[in-house]
């Protein structure tokens, strides 16, 4: 009996059961949407800043971050070559060897970072080759160098040209080359355009004077959430000579970027939930002091007050049911189209984003807990606001009530 007065109950006034269903369906579009976003810009940049260079993880030489020399490579054996490959969740392993030199083009001289890496897992990892703007990807068994284009252009130098590269090798040895030049790349971060130069890993080691040594290990992982489980099992599994350290300790100014926007985004959903709560409240004050009569009169001819109260907490409950499921069927179609059409900034805004390496899209990620997450906090309000009518009914005086 209740089940069927609360559904009549419910549209004998359809335009305050619409105007109330659809407050709700427009919070849950907006809170998932919201939420989608929100991931989708943390995941892409977090995929920007891996893909740029770092990798998700990093094995090096223990104490080489905080003295970034090439005394502090390491020999690159089979074990720990295994040990790293074979972890669980890790894809891809990109062996490097990374020191400074001086870049030299006749009269021109400038400071570089030479990369001296694998060059099919290092295009895995940090997709390299899409950042080719002029001649070939470098090969594994070449000579070549790949050089970032800020730097080429104040050397003054192009594709075919040579490279002449002077430094310190390991051990103080001098080290000393010179390459011809395979192709120019592009990368988005000025910093890293002004400083880049790559060869092939066997190459690089013979320069520095450090074959079969390598500085770090970049590391591709399968799941970015079992980033610290890896980290850990691969910490023990490798031993205390070396430190394996996560992207988030290698640039904690961007993972503090990152946990900052999720602080401002928890606040922007609690005011949009605040006001959910607010509209979902005014509108049972108003249809409890609308039905005041009704609800006297129910209370005077022998309705307990206990299943009146259950009454309308139902109506609340099943209009919040039905904004919530409206919401979730209008929200799949627009997260979705995000997801596959991202919002892209252009002018000013992509330059800005741009010049730090990141993409100057927003991103949505089509994820199934985000959805039920959001739905399940609207009910939890709603429940706890539909409350109020049966607090409201308890203290309900049957003659007041029916007096007009």
């Amino acid at each position: 009996m209740i089940a069927k007065f609360t559904w009549r109950n419910l549209w004998r006034n359809r335009r305050r059961t619409l105007i109330t269903m659809a407050s709700i369906s427009f919070a849950v579009v907006l809170a998932v949407l919201m939420k989608s976003l929100q991931k989708g810009v943390f995941d892409n940049l977090i995929q920007n800043v891996v893909s740029f260079y770092s990798g998700y993880l990093q094995v090096h030489k223990k104490g080489y971050w905080d003295e970034q020399v090439i005394e502090n490579s390491f020999v690159l054996d089979d074990t720990l070559l295994k040990k790293t490959g074979g972890q669980s969740g890790v894809n891809n392993v990109v062996p490097r060897i990374e020191s400074y030199a001086l870049a030299s083009s006749g009269n021109l001289t400038k400071g570089c970072m030479v990369c001296g890496t694998d060059p099919m897992r290092e295009d895995k990892l940090t997709q390299l080759s899409a950042k080719l703007i002029k001649g070939k990807y470098f090969s594994d068994s070449g000579q070549s160098v790949m050089l970032a284009e800020s730097l080429a252009r104040q050397l003054q130098l192009t594709v075919n040209d040579t490279l002449v590269l002077l430094g310190q090798g390991f051990q103080g040895s001098v080290a000393a080359g010179k390459y011809p030049i395979s192709g120019i790349i592009r990368f988005g971060s000025p910093k890293l355009n002004e400083s880049m130069v790559y060869l092939p890993l066997a190459a690089a080691q013979y320069f520095l004077g450090a074959e079969g040594r390598v500085t770090s290990l970049a590391l591709a992982i399968d799941d970015t959430k079992e980033l610290d489980n890896i980290r850990n099992e691969l910490s023990s599994s490798v031993g205390s000579a070396y430190e394996v350290m996560t992207w988030k300790k290698m640039m904690p100014d961007i993972d503090n970027h990152i946990r900052a926007d999720s602080a401002g985004f928890y606040i922007w959903t609690g005011i949009l939930y605040l006001i959910i709560a607010f509209g979902i409240f005014s509108t049972l004050l108003m249809m409890t002091a609308e039905r005041k009569y009704e609800f006297g009169m129910l209370v005077a001819i022998g309705m307990k007050k206990i299943r009146l109260g259950m009454m309308l907490l139902s109506e609340t409950l099943l209009i919040t049911i039905m904004g919530t499921l409206t919401g979730l069927l209008m929200g799949l179609p627009l997260v979705w189209y995000f997801r596959y059409r991202p919002i892209r900034f252009r002018g000013q805004v992509a330059r800005a984003y741009e010049q730090f390496g990141f993409e100057p899209i927003f991103p949505a990620v089509f994820e199934a807990n985000i959805f039920v997450t959001q739905a399940l906090i609207v009910f939890i309000l709603a429940f706890i606001i539909g409350l109020y009518p049966i607090w409201s009914v308890s203290r309900i005086d049957p003659v007041k009530a029916m007096k007009k």
